[in-house]
């Protein structure tokens, strides 16, 4: 037996609203947008993408960035060697030397200045968004390189100059890391170069996906710490590296600079920088940029 009988009513009563009949037919709940909620990964990429071609298309401002982004680089590479100074455990030195180096992204994204190897990986989405020209990408890789090769080489030849606190103990340091890296052999080096790009464009895909200050500034500072503890390949960071030891040792010839030399021979600091160039170039693009535009498609993708 079906029970479908109202409640008596009183004269004069009226019927009370029925809440789910008097809702508009199309009204569904809405949840409030969360300003601390992360980005979706195609919004992320679009982010990214767009930044890229901003800075493509006002290409004397892009170089002065690149300049400050490399000077930016060599201090974050003169903080390293000094905190590592004199310390003679190797996972210590590496976790110090991370700590140090680790606030030069955070300075580069949050003031909006540029480093190649992010330039690298959101030029290659705004490639594939087809929102920038394969012959722009090439534009932007090659002036935002020069100029941070510039602007890191600009700021060691300073410290080179000044000497001081740059000789003795530090100067011994910065040839020992310097002859370390410029010694790898070719695959070691590229593949160690792929894996920094790994490291730190991810993080900056993840600063862009972040809404929040801290969670942006956190990962920003991550990946450099990374690849840095990793013992990693970065082109600007080298020319920290390897040029420091270098210019200290021509302003001031007491300075040992190891086996390292200017040119394209072996342990050759332009050589170091051609390998590296490749190998960031592969694991910002190939790495990081292609998978994340890959998910963004599929997710976007309709069933």
């Amino acid at each position: 037996m079906t029970i479908n009988a109202q409640a008596p009513q009183l004269d004069g009563e009226a019927a009370p609203p029925n809440v789910f009949t008097d809702l508009p037919s199309d009204a569904t709940p809405k949840v409030p947008d969360d300003p601390f909620e992360p980005l979706s990964v195609g919004a992320m990429v679009d982010r990214v993408a767009a930044m890229a071609v901003e800075k493509a298309t006002h290409p004397w401002a892009f170089l002065v960035r690149s300049l400050v982004g490399g000077a930016m680089v060599a201090f974050g590479a003169l903080l390293a060697l000094m905190v590592s100074t004199g310390v003679k455990t190797p996972g210590v030195a590496s976790l110090l030397m991370g700590l140090a180096f680790g606030m030069s992204f955070v300075l580069i994204l949050v003031s909006g200045m540029s480093l190649i190897t992010a330039d690298m990986a959101a030029g290659f989405l705004a490639v594939l968004n087809r929102a920038m020209s394969v012959g722009s990408y090439a534009f932007l890789v090659v002036v935002g390189l020069v100029g941070n090769v510039l602007g890191a080489l600009l700021f060691v030849t300073v410290c080179g100059a000044a000497g001081g606190p740059y000789l003795g103990a530090f100067a011994e340091r910065a040839a020992t890391v310097g002859t370390q890296k410029a010694g790898q052999p070719f695959w070691t080096a590229l593949l160690l170069a792929v894996v920094c790009t790994w490291f730190l464009q991810t993080s900056m895909c993840m600063f862009f996906k972040a809404r929040s200050d801290v969670a942006r500034m956190t990962f920003a500072f991550y990946g450099p710490f990374a690849f840095v503890i990793g013992g990693t390949q970065h082109v600007i960071a080298n020319v920290g590296f390897l040029g420091l030891p270098l210019l200290l040792n021509l302003f001031h010839p007491i300075a040992p600079r190891g086996t390292i030399g200017w040119g394209f021979g072996d342990h050759g600091l332009l050589t170091n920088l051609g390998v590296t160039t490749v190998g960031n170039l592969i694991g910002g693009t190939l790495f990081v940029a292609l998978p994340f535009w890959i998910i963004a498609q599929l997710q976007r993708r309709r069933i």
